[in-house]
């Protein structure tokens, strides 16, 4: 699967006047896909119901963007276990504390005992 690519004002406007479309609000609406123009207005990105080409798709990937939850609010967007990735998708730790490890963590760090460091010395004893 490709991903959308951001767009530049100039190619946006070009197309927008071979297709005898007109750019509404900064959308301009191809059907399936929507160009968006960004809030600095240096670009246009291109929004479908599964992907996006804003930073935020990018950065948060399997979730949908404001643009997708805008523009395609019915449709469902692939999640994250459909995609295919092995990420798990609630909190992920992958141990659990034992009893007196929870203790030790809400002991003060003063009072605490470091054996770890200890001479061949201090072992004899």
């Amino acid at each position: 699967m490709q991903t959308p690519v951001t767009q530049k004002p100039d190619a946006v406007e070009a197309l927008s006047t071979y297709l005898n479309k007109i750019i509404e609000a900064g959308v301009l609406d191809l059907g399936a896909a929507k160009l968006v123009k960004s809030n600095k207005g240096d670009a246009f990105y291109t929004v479908t119901a599964k992907a996006c080409s804003c930073p935020a798709a990018t950065y948060h990937p399997g979730q949908p963007c404001k643009h997708q939850r805008k523009f395609f609010p019915q449709e469902q967007v692939a999640t994250v276990a459909e995609s295919g990735s092995i990420r798990p998708t609630g909190s992920f730790k992958p141990f659990a504390l034992l009893p007196s490890e929870k203790k030790a963590a809400k002991v003060a760090p003063s009072m605490l005992i470091d054996l770890h460091d200890i001479t061949d010395r201090e072992a004899a004893y």
